[in-house]
């Protein structure tokens, strides 16, 4: 912070145009800082001798607030881009039928039980019974 109070209304005046550089270029964090050297200044130097800068500084601290307002938003929201094809008009039927697939295919499946089946186990394999006997056969099956 300048140390002459001459220097320090400069440096108010510089700092009031960048905070209001920043909010139209929606630089909101350059603007918050701006808006917090802004108010160090004038906080530093006498109200009489500030009075223009006190009421630029409220107007645009009214302008920072209100950044994330629907009103401040509307009117600025960029276009999309349409997807439609340049060689014609859709039927209603062709359209209607695309929003009732783009539908169906948004609409998540259940996840897949997992189904083990009848699978059999080679037991002699695995060691449980010996290799001369049959499988299925009923007999060999142990606890």
């Amino acid at each position: 912070m300048p140390r002459r109070q001459s220097a320090k209304i400069k440096a108010l005046r510089q700092t009031i145009e960048v905070f209001r550089t920043a909010i139209n270029r929606k630089r909101w964090p350059q603007a918050r800082y701006a808006l917090s050297r802004a108010q160090a200044l004038v906080n530093a130097l006498p109200a009489n001798l500030t009075a223009q800068e006190r009421e630029q500084l409220s107007q645009l601290r009214k302008k920072y607030a209100a950044r994330d307002t629907p009103t401040a938003r509307s009117g600025k929201k960029p276009q999309q881009k349409s997807t439609a094809r340049t060689g014609g008009k859709n039927s209603a039927a062709k359209t209607a039928a695309k929003k009732v697939a783009a539908k169906a295919a948004r609409v998540p499946k259940p996840a897949p039980v997992r189904d083990l089946g009848n699978r059999f186990i080679d037991r002699a394999k695995l060691g449980y019974v010996s290799t001369d006997r049959k499988l299925g056969s009923g007999k060999d099956r142990s606890a």
